[in-house]
């Protein structure tokens, strides 16, 4: 998933980017199709999925309040919300909420690193509706919503045996 999101994060980079950059063009590899480009040069302002991807997310006194789980990118290529973690210990009992991107300021710090920054607190995450990823379907989806087709088989009864038990 990670690749997928990464990937998709740098073609909006590049595609958003490619407008105000130098680009050269490329030999399509189907003929009479759209001519594809590459950039030359790297975008001034472009900044890469590890800017966010498992960052830890601060309030505006500086206390961790989550980590960026997930980068959400619509069709367009546009990146509109984020899942955040938020809670457990290590892993367990964490509750991963969605979040407008523009909710967090990518605030600098000590030696210019991002800092990612929300102003909520971190029991406003907790009572906000959660999500988990169907890893069937490849999307995130509420909590509480039934699991896809292919998900673990679950039996109500034990399956009827032809042998007596002893």
């Amino acid at each position: 998933m990670s690749k997928l999101t990464a990937a998709a994060l740098v073609f909006v980079f590049a595609t958003t980017a490619a407008s105000a950059q130098t680009t050269q063009p490329v030999t399509p590899a189907v003929p009479n199709a759209t001519q594809a480009q590459i950039l030359t040069t790297l975008p001034a302002e472009a900044m890469t999925v590890t800017h966010w991807y498992k960052q830890s997310v601060y309030d505006p006194a500086d206390n961790k309040i989550g980590e960026i789980m997930d980068v959400l990118v619509d069709k367009e290529g546009k990146i509109n919300g984020l899942i955040v973690g938020v809670g457990g210990f290590l892993g367990i009992g964490e509750k991963d909420v969605a979040i407008p991107f523009n909710a967090v300021q990518f605030k600098t710090k000590d030696n210019n690193k991002f800092w990612p920054v929300m102003n909520t607190t971190k029991d406003a995450l907790k009572t906000a509706p959660g999500f988990r990823y169907d890893r069937t379907a490849l999307v995130w989806m509420p909590e509480n919503a039934p699991s896809t087709v292919g998900g673990p088989a679950t039996r109500a009864t034990p399956p009827a045996t032809t042998e007596p038990r002893r």
